[in-house]
């Protein structure tokens, strides 16, 4: 939460430089409560796991968030219960149709880096999904695959396959330590990646979006664009301690080829109990985001987008 100072004291203009969330008195006295409105759409297979994932930490905060689970309208899940579905989540047909708003909205990644956006059978209603964020959406966060295709929507990024897939836990630069979304960031990272594919800085540079957290050995992590209020993350701070451990596990049984996620594991020693070194920044992360919405959003949700 923000700390209220006078404007004129020097501290305002030091911890505002430093990226210190600092709110004037006169600012604090104009605010009015009311909780936030974040909307998942939740395009991997293990909705449940996802869920979890991410509510863990936009619950995390002192802020009040209603939080509500959205789907693709006509793709159907193989992997959670129809009755969950049906029960918990609401398709964004029906939601567009109603002309809701939301304060912020997540926009999960999904397991289908191999094929062209456009062959992807959901992707003119996701289109529809990212032109509809800028009139009903203030903040809009995309996760991995869902970042990278809102960066292809709305720039023309495009994704380029990997090698081999970056698997593993890996280092990235703070490379933005005064932005709003980085507060309390240490000036290095550890990262969970797992991904086919990446985009390149040049292109991201060249699109005009700002690169926040970048790793020598996996490129860009965490990108702002500010024309479409969003922010794009190829990575994935939301993990669990086990999620890579159970992708591997899941791989080796199935004789797919997979090499054990690097500095993961003790000594990369797969038999070994995996230690979680990512969760602080996963926090800060997500907090950081909900913080920055909850001081500039409208408290009237019919003035978002206008």
């Amino acid at each position: 939460m923000p700390i209220t100072l006078p404007a004129t004291l020097p501290a305002f203009d030091i911890l505002s430089q430093e990226g210190v969330m600092v709110m004037t008195p006169e600012r604090a006295a104009r605010q009015e409560i009311r909780p936030l409105r974040i909307g998942l759409l939740n395009l991997m297979p293990k909705k449940i796991q996802t869920e979890n994932q991410f509510a863990r930490l936009i619950g995390a905060t002192p802020i009040q968030i209603d939080f509500q689970l959205i789907r693709m309208t006509e793709h159907q899940t193989k992997n959670t219960a129809a009755e969950h579905m049906a029960e918990f989540y609401r398709p964004f047909a029906e939601i567009e149709a109603t002309g809701e708003k939301f304060d912020g909205l997540i926009v999960t990644g999904a397991p289908i880096e191999h094929l062209a956006f456009e062959e992807v059978t959901y992707w003119d209603e996701l289109q529809r999904v990212f032109d509809w964020t800028q009139s009903h959406v203030f903040s809009t966060f995309g996760v991995c695959w869902g970042g990278m295709a809102m960066a292809y929507h709305f720039h023309g990024v495009a994704k380029h396959m990997l090698d081999a897939k970056a698997f593993g836990c890996f280092r990235h630069r703070n490379l933005a330590p005064t932005s709003p979304y980085l507060r309390g960031f240490s000036d290095d990272v550890l990262v969970p990646v797992s991904r086919w594919t990446e985009m390149k800085q040049d292109e991201l540079d060249r699109a005009g979006l700002r690169t926040l957290i970048a790793g020598d050995e996996t490129g860009p992590c965490l990108v702002e664009d500010t024309c479409h209020r969003a922010l794009y993350v190829f990575n994935h701070f939301e993990y669990d301690s086990t999620t890579l451990k159970d992708e591997y596990d899941r791989d080796a049984a199935a004789g797919k080829p997979i090499n054990v996620p690097a500095n993961y594991y003790p000594d990369d020693n797969p038999s070994q109990t995996p230690t979680n070194r990512w969760r602080s920044h996963a926090h800060l992360l997500y907090g950081n985001w909900v913080n920055a919405i909850y001081q500039d959003t409208p408290y009237d949700l019919a003035q978002i987008g206008r």
